[in-house]
């Protein structure tokens, strides 16, 4: 079950907080619970990607994203995804998690999310790409830079490994073989 209530209690705890840049961080709070864990008594990897919805969420509610989305009446879509899990969070451990775009191209805009434990040590993080999308289909990122008063603004130099996934998932063959065997 989705956490409406987790993603509702974060939504009014950030809601007075400044506006961020375009790629400011979004910094956010959370607590693995009972129901967050799988068989092993750690967090369940499904249950890591729904919480990173309660920080990418607000995250874009203080660059100003949700207010466009919603006059515009666009939709945010995860158009891929890469995780990497390093450390166990546990039943109540108390996770930081820090979410920020990273850049963006003509069609997608690149989003990095991480989870730190108390012991400074990074849980997991994820490389995101996201589109706007409307009736058409995808909304070019400088259409929404221009939705968001923020034309004329520069998509930041990609890291290497954001252009290497980037590369890699695009040389990917869609769709998937049926049988799982290569062409």
């Amino acid at each position: 079950m989705y956490p409406v209530i987790r993603l509702a209690w974060q939504l009014w705890r950030h809601r007075n907080d400044p506006p961020l840049p375009l790629t400011g961080t979004h910094v956010s709070h959370h607590l693995c619970l009972p129901w967050d864990i799988d068989l092993w008594r750690e967090l369940n990897n499904g249950r890591t990607l729904t919480l990173y919805d309660l920080g990418r969420i607000p995250l874009a509610g203080r660059v100003g994203l949700i207010g466009v989305l919603r006059r515009q009446r666009w939709g945010l879509a995860i158009a891929g995804a890469s995780v990497r899990y390093r450390r166990r969070v546990r039943m109540f451990d108390r996770i930081e998690m820090r979410s920020r775009l990273v850049t963006w191209d003509a069609r997608f805009m690149y989003l990095e999310q991480s989870m730190w434990r108390r012991d400074g040590e990074c849980a997991s993080h994820i490389l995101y790409r996201a589109a706007v999308t409307g009736k058409d289909g995808i909304v070019p990122p400088d259409r929404v830079l221009e939705a968001l008063g923020r034309s004329g603004h520069a998509a930041p130099p990609a890291p290497e490994w954001v252009e290497a996934w980037a590369r890699a998932d695009a040389a990917r063959p869609w769709p998937p073989m049926q049988d799982g065997g290569q062409e």
